[in-house]
C-alpha cells in the first residue's frame, strides 16, 4: 500500500511542472504576494488554486461563497471557472487588499462576476442569511481568521445548498495541529473545527493532505 510521498522541492517543481496552467496574471499577483509581509503565508498555493478552479466547475456552482479574500487570487481562480451570469461573493475584513485585488480582477476580465464585501465576514454572513440567502450558494471557500473558523463553517453550512460543497483551508495549520507544545488560540481553534467536521453527520468530509490541508464537507441531502 502507498503511503503519503514527501514532497521535495525537485518533485514539487516536476508536479508544477506537468500539471500547473499557470499564466501572467496570476504569475504577476503570485510575484506581487510574496513580496508582501506575510503574503506567501496568506496566498493559497497556485496548485491550490487551480484546484479551487476544478472543483467549481465540478459542482457546476453559478454562485459562490469565499470568506477571506486578500489579495484576490482564490477568488481570480474561482471567478474564471463560473459560467455566464455567475457570481462569486467574497468576504475581506481589510479594504487595502481590494484595491490591490481589483486591478487583477480588471485584468482577468473577472470583475463583473465578483461581489466584493468589506468589514467584518461574520456580520456580512448574518446579513445573507437575514436576506435569504440559506441554500443558495453552490460552493463556499473558507480562508479567513481561525480563531473563528467553527462559526465561519456553520454559516457556510447553512448558506450553501443541500449538495454543495465547503473548501476550508489551513486545516493542517503548518502542521501545528500535531504538536503537543503547540497551545495558543488559533492552533486551538483549528483543532476543534477538525473534530467538529470528522463527527458532523450533516457533511460528508475528506481532508487533503496537500499545501495546508484541504479539507472537503458536502452538505448531506438527507
Amino acid at each position: 500500500m502507498a503511503t503519503q510521498t514527501h514532497f521535495t522541492p525537485e518533485l514539487l517543481a516536476y508536479a508544477r511542472e506537468t500539471s500547473l496552467r499557470d499564466d501572467p496574471v496570476l504569475a504577476d499577483l503570485r510575484d506581487l504576494n510574496a513580496q508582501l509581509p506575510g503574503g506567501p503565508s496568506l496566498q493559497v498555493m497556485a496548485e491550490e488554486g487551480q484546484l479551487l478552479s476544478l472543483l467549481v466547475r465540478l459542482t457546476g456552482a453559478t454562485r459562490v461563497l469565499e470568506i477571506g479574500t486578500f489579495t484576490g487570487y482564490s477568488t481570480l481562480c474561482m471567478a474564471r471557472a463560473l459560467p455566464p451570469g455567475g457570481q462569486i461573493v467574497t468576504c475581506e475584513l481589510n479594504p487595502k487588499w481590494i484595491d490591490i485585488a481589483q486591478g487583477y480582477w480588471d485584468r482577468a476580465g473577472v470583475t463583473d462576476r465578483v461581489d466584493t464585501h468589506v468589514g467584518d465576514a461574520l456580520a456580512t454572513l448574518e446579513r445573507l442569511r437575514e436576506e435569504g440567502a440559506d441554500n443558495t450558494f453552490d460552493l463556499a471557500f473558507v480562508d479567513a481568521d481561525k480563531a473563528r473558523y467553527a462559526q465561519y463553517y456553520e454559516a457556510a453550512l447553512a448558506l450553501v445548498r443541500p449538495g454543495g460543497l465547503i473548501v476550508l483551508d489551513n486545516t493542517l495549520f503548518f502542521g501545528r495541529v500535531a504538536d503537543p507544545t503547540a497551545l495558543d488560540a488559533d492552533t486551538q481553534a483549528v483543532r476543534d473545527l477538525n473534530k467538529l467536521l470528522r463527527d458532523d453527520d450533516r457533511v460528508d468530509l475528506a481532508m487533503l493532505v496537500m499545501a495546508d490541508g484541504i479539507t472537503l464537507a458536502r452538505k448531506r441531502t438527507t
